[in-house]
């Protein structure tokens, strides 16, 4: 399987953490890999915004944060 370096912010990685020690994953690679997928299937479902519906996050990094966020 191929391997992929990412930086997150600290809330997300908290939040990762958390969902790790309440039992929801086993561990934090496991709940990385669930949860990108997750978050690409339900892109792909939703599919791409126009233009118009914009909200400006991709100038801003994902949900209005600056972190840069590198794969």
């Amino acid at each position: 399987m191929p391997r992929v370096e990412i930086t997150v912010p600290e809330h997300l990685e908290m939040q990762i953490a958390q969902m790790v020690e309440q039992g929801e994953f086993l561990n934090r690679e496991e709940a990385v890999e669930e949860l990108l997928s997750t978050g690409i299937k339900a892109y792909k479902t939703s599919g791409p915004m126009d233009d118009d519906e914009s909200s400006g996050f991709e100038d801003e990094g994902m949900m209005g944060h600056e972190d840069e966020y590198v794969f």
